[in-house]
């Protein structure tokens, strides 16, 4: 798969230079005039690298970098500032915003290539992640509920899954669908920053699943929290006349039509309060039993494991 690079710059005689400059390694090159049309770019679509110039109108690449670096979804994205020559404050300041590296104007050629084939390989030793919202994959979840059972601590883990996200994605295409995940993904971290620990981890299983481990004296307020904060985004993923009539219509697999309503989220919360719990299959198994049961109820929901051991 092509790496994608995004180049930032106000000048388009040096974004041809980047580009060529690129096309040799056989970058896919996406190109901005200035940092608002990147933040843009960013915001909706998967990139590998974003080279950005230090001095731009409207917004420069030091504001970009500490916006993408603020956003916990992007965060993880490597950034290159490029500066002018001499200019060490530009340097300065762009490593600050989070920057991961920089280069000097004229550059050569063999150099910035260099630059970026090392920004991404740490990014990708370092990072074992969903490439859609860059929240950790499935290798870190499973570290994370081992660590948990090794040490023998209380924990809740909140199995996310979205109702409906097949018919939504059906009608509104696979674009819409991707900035509903990242949208969910958005509302799952805010939500354990207001009623969760500090060390609460949210991971992405894939597709429009979601996994959180928290305490479980946490568990109920931050269910609710994420069912309250997604059911308000959930309108302004449609279109008027979808959002008023509060369905979609699509077809079913004999192909006859169905009245689909609107996306929903559905969570199933597995503790070890009131039983034990010896391995990391056995949360799985019962998060998808809860889960299941949760996606059967209308709206969202939420169900929480009370069963206790005999």
């Amino acid at each position: 798969m092509a790496v994608k690079i995004l180049i930032v710059d106000d000048d388009p005689d040096i974004r041809d230079i980047l580009k060529i400059t690129l096309s040799e390694e056989n970058y896919e090159v996406t190109e901005a005039a200035n940092g608002e049309e990147a933040l843009k770019i960013i915001a909706s679509k998967p990139l590998d690298l974003v080279l950005v110039d230090y001095k731009m109108p409207k917004m420069d690449g030091r504001e970009v970098c500490r916006r993408v670096k603020k956003d916990l979804l992007l965060s993880h994205l490597p950034i290159i500032m490029v500066t002018g020559q001499g200019d060490i404050n530009d340097k300065v300041n762009g490593l600050d915003a989070g920057a991961d590296d920089y280069v000097v104007k004229p550059f050569e050629p063999k150099e910035l290539l260099a630059r970026i084939r090392m920004a991404i390989r740490r990014t990708e030793r370092d990072l074992e992640a969903n490439p859609l919202t860059r929240l950790p994959g499935n290798v870190s979840i499973i570290n994370e509920l081992t660590k948990r059972l090794e040490h023998g601590s209380l924990f809740a883990v909140c199995y996310c899954d979205l109702d409906k996200f097949k018919a939504y994605n059906d009608k509104y295409g696979f674009e819409h669908g991707d900035e509903v995940i990242r949208e969910t993904a958005r509302t799952l971290i805010a939500a354990t920053g207001q009623c969760g620990n500090p060390e609460d981890f949210i991971g992405h299983i894939g597709g429009d699943d979601f996994v959180i481990v928290t305490t479980p004296d946490k568990a109920d307020n931050l269910c609710n929290k994420i069912i309250e904060n997604f059911e308000k985004k959930v309108p302004g993923f449609y279109n008027e006349t979808d959002r008023k009539k509060g369905f979609v219509i699509a077809k079913d697999r004999s192909g006859k039509e169905q009245h689909i309503p609107l996306l929903s989220i559905s969570i199933g919360v597995v503790t070890n309060e009131t039983r034990r719990i010896d391995h990391v299959a056995q949360i799985g198994e019962i998060g998808a039993e809860l889960k299941s049961y949760a996606k059967s109820l209308e709206r969202s929901n939420y169900i929480k494991d009370k069963r206790k051991d005999e």
